[in-house]
C-alpha cells in the first residue's frame, strides 16, 4: 500500500471507537440521583468499595474496569427506596 493511499491517523482512530455496553448505567456500584428515569446521561455517584472514599460522580455512559453488572432484583430495591426515602 502506498503512503498516497492510506488513511489519516484521525480516520483510522475514529474506526476503533467502539461503544461501551457495560457502562454505569448498568452497574451494580452506580448510583444515580433520579434511579426513577436514570438513562445514560443520568449522574450518581459510584459506590463500588475501591473507589466510594474518592467521591466518584459519574454518569450513566462512564464505565471502568470494575463494572458488573446489575442484575433487576438490586434495581427494584434501589426504586422502591426511592418510594421509601
Amino acid at each position: 500500500m502506498s503512503m498516497s493511499s492510506e488513511e489519516p491517523e484521525p480516520q483510522r482512530s475514529l474506526k476503533r471507537v467502539i461503544w461501551q455496553g457495560e457502562n454505569c448505567l448498568s452497574c451494580t456500584w452506580f448510583r444515580p440521583n433520579d434511579p426513577l428515569n436514570a438513562d445514560i446521561l443520568e449522574r450518581g455517584l459510584c459506590v463500588e468499595p475501591r473507589l466510594k472514599a474518592y467521591g466518584l460522580v459519574v454518569s450513566g455512559r462512564d464505565w471502568c474496569n470494575l463494572y458488573k453488572e446489575v442484575r433487576q432484583k438490586q434495581i427494584d430495591l434501589i426504586q422502591e427506596g426511592k418510594f421509601k426515602g
